[in-house]
């Protein structure tokens, strides 16, 4: 039973997050994982990586990772070989971080992306929805590193309740023919559960699109998840 005492904090839980959540790790132990990883000991960033309040993201748990911790990761930049980082730390050594949105993040995206990114900014206000990066402009945003060249996507996450109009991933489908570099990303049902929205969006009604969640990995119907623009 939760303590009716407001001097007493509630014990955080792996529950707490999910996936694609940000989240900065207790330098102690992050220091204290990280000596358990004598594969990284030269990595550029990573000593110093929870000290400079740099980020880690929740990712999906693999098989062998209990649920007594929550399943962490982070990208290198690609001049520093782009290796992805996977670890996984309790809890308690966790502390939720609200990610930039996407017009937040614009300043940190090269020129040319601009146009695109007003765009999508455009396209959620007028659905009522917040944008938010992730991949390289995210990456870039909440560390200062240098993480967009290019080659790079423009990744995004669409915060949608069920269902969500098809407006909004035909939408998406006219920013992308039109823009500069590739538009990728998900539709981000509460819970954390994914959904890429290209997938979604050229689903017959009658067919299924993966669904990535914290602890699974499954096909879903797409009946239900869409529902037409009121005329």
């Amino acid at each position: 039973m939760a303590s009716t005492d407001p001097n007493v904090s509630e014990p955080i839980t792996p529950s707490a997050f999910t996936r694609q959540d940000l989240v900065r790790a207790d330098p102690r132990a992050w220091a204290s994982w990280l000596c358990t990883r004598e594969d990284l000991a030269d990595v550029p960033h990573l000593a110093g990586w929870a000290e400079a309040a740099r980020p880690l993201i929740v990712r999906r748990r693999v098989p062998g990772e209990g649920a007594e911790v929550v399943p962490l990761g982070l990208p290198l930049p690609p001049a520093d070989g782009k290796r992805r980082i996977g670890l996984a730390l309790p809890a308690e050594h966790l502390t939720g971080i609200a990610g930039p949105s996407l017009a937040e993040a614009a300043a940190h995206a090269p020129a040319a992306w601009h146009e695109t990114i007003a765009a999508a900014v455009a396209l959620g206000k007028r659905y009522g929805l917040t944008p938010r990066p992730f991949g390289g402009l995210l990456w870039q945003a909440v560390t200062g590193l240098a993480y967009l060249s290019a080659t790079s996507d423009l990744d995004l996450l669409w915060p949608c309740t069920e269902p969500f109009p098809t407006g909004l991933l035909d939408g998406l489908a006219s920013i992308a023919d039109n823009a500069p570099i590739r538009l990728d990303g998900e539709i981000l049902l509460p819970g954390g559960t994914g959904l890429h929205w290209r997938e979604l969006r050229d689903a017959p009604e009658g067919g299924t699109v993966l669904a990535k969640g914290l602890d699974t990995l499954a096909m879903r119907p797409v009946a239900g998840l869409r529902i037409r623009d009121p005329a």
